[in-house]
């Protein structure tokens, strides 16, 4: 696996169980709280806790004129930043003396995924408001369940602020109740305004190398005829999107397909065996993430999202080309693309 290639940062949820309420009021919580994470200037510090590791970061999130701009800093010493704008994703990564661009191809908060109410939601998932009100950093708070039905996906226990609907902790869980991982916030400010200046990386990227990662717009997966697709897949997973994609270091594009119910996404590269940085198999878990590799059909398969290990290996394992044919055919060809039908 690139290690440039799969950047992501987990954000879930953190409550007791109490009394159910109705989950019509769970709904409105969740919208609440995707208006209030998108719409708000704020800037806070928060604790991300993945099995035994331990960071302490910030976030500085700016809306000016409708305009969203972002940027997360690790507070461990590393020094490592992640900023975003209308177009852009940027990650500074002083370890590696590497600045890596990539386009922006979603609206996604770099706190990272929280759950948002959709019509298909209740198909996979129960919706539940907890009636018990608790105090957290001197404030009430309300806190909102959303609960996986089968093994497939996990679920999300949201401590938000009752005021505003922030998210104060948040915490992500199996279908057992197992905790895999979550974010606490130690302070979180709401600002009137906040200067661009504050959304200037504090790293010196003199003598850096830049690569920049470029890829097309994410199609939806009715547009074309992609070569690939999966047979039989977890219940509510669909192809919702795909793209080639091409990796810093390597001449030859990824098709990176998108698998989603709504809520969990799921994705999947497949790459020529000559091309890929490394030829990695079986399953492998980073924190909430699982990742599943494997060769099929003479290329590099991998499956990834912050799913449970089922479903990636699910998904890998009904991974095929459109129907059987020549080498090449319906496969991602030597020059990156889909080969026409």
């Amino acid at each position: 696996m690139h290690s440039l290639r799969y950047t992501w940062l987990v954000a879930c949820v953190l409550a007791v169980p109490a009394r159910a309420a109705d989950p019509n009021d769970a709904r409105e919580w969740l919208e609440r709280m995707s208006r209030a994470l998108g719409n708000q200037n704020y800037d806070g510090r928060f604790v991300h806790l993945s099995g035994s590791r331990t960071e302490m970061m910030r976030i500085v999130h700016r809306v000016d004129k409708g305009k969203v701009g972002e940027r997360l800093v690790s507070l461990d010493g590393s020094g490592r930043e992640i900023t975003r704008d209308e177009t852009e994703v940027v990650y500074y990564l002083p370890d590696k003396r590497t600045v890596l661009i990539e386009k922006r191809t979603d609206n996604r908060s770099l706190l990272a995924v929280l759950p948002s109410y959709s019509k298909d939601l209740g198909e996979h998932y129960s919706l539940e408001k907890l009636g018990k009100v608790a105090r957290l950093m001197g404030r009430k708070t309300q806190t909102v369940l959303v609960k996986p039905r089968d093994e497939y996906r996990y679920g999300y226990r949201l401590v938000l602020d009752q005021e505003t609907a922030m998210p104060l902790r948040s915490q992500l869980f199996d279908r057992d109740g197992r905790v895999v991982e979550q974010i606490v916030f130690a302070e979180l400010n709401l600002r009137d305004r906040i200067p661009a200046d504050e959304l200037k990386p504090a790293v010196s990227t003199e003598n850096f190398r830049v690569l920049r990662q470029d890829q097309e717009s994410p199609r939806l997966a009715t547009t074309t005829t992609v070569g690939w697709d999966v047979l039989r897949p977890p219940a509510g997973f669909r192809m919702a999107a795909w793209r080639l994609q091409s990796i810093a270091g390597s001449t030859t594009p990824v098709l990176h397909l998108v698998y989603s119910d709504g809520l969990a996404s799921v994705s999947v590269f497949i790459e020529p065996l000559d091309a890929a940085a490394e030829r990695l198999r079986g399953l492998t878990r980073v924190g909430a993430a699982s990742v599943f590799s494997r060769e099929l059909e003479g290329r590099q398969v991998t499956v990834l999202g912050e799913v449970p290990a089922a479903t990636v290996q699910a998904i890998a394992a009904g991974l095929a080309p459109d129907k059987p044919s020549a080498p090449g055919t319906g496969q991602l060809s030597r020059g990156g693309a889909p080969q026409a039908r």
